[in-house]
């Protein structure tokens, strides 16, 4: 399953919220790469790995790989992928103009 994927097949009542949630709803696929998002646990804590690389759009085009030790739902899946994507700390301010920011093909390129 691919992060877009993981996001439709969720209730969209439960991230109603979640600006980070809703841009990446209305955020268009595109043809991303040969990357994946990786999810293990370490200590007893769930680790997601491999979703800062690429636009927005890659990022939903990565399928997602879990550790067959984790026995997690969806929910908790994207909770976790929310929450690396998120990078907690940030104002709403900050995380808005960061993901503005992100969606512009030119820092993108310089990021990779």
């Amino acid at each position: 399953m691919t992060l877009r994927g993981l996001i439709n097949s969720i209730d969209s009542e439960l991230y109603s919220d979640n600006p980070l949630y809703q841009k990446l709803r209305m955020t268009k696929p595109e043809y991303g790469a040969s990357r994946h998002i990786q999810v293990t646990i370490v200590r007893g804590d769930i680790v997601v790995t491999g979703c800062h690389v690429g636009s927005l759009g890659d990022i939903l085009t990565y399928p997602i790989d879990i550790a067959p030790e984790l026995n997690i739902s969806k929910v908790q899946l994207l909770d976790a992928i929310l929450h690396e994507l998120s990078s907690n700390g940030f104002t709403d301010e900050e995380q808005a103009e960061f993901w503005d920011d992100f969606d512009n093909l030119q820092k993108a390129k310089i990021i990779r």
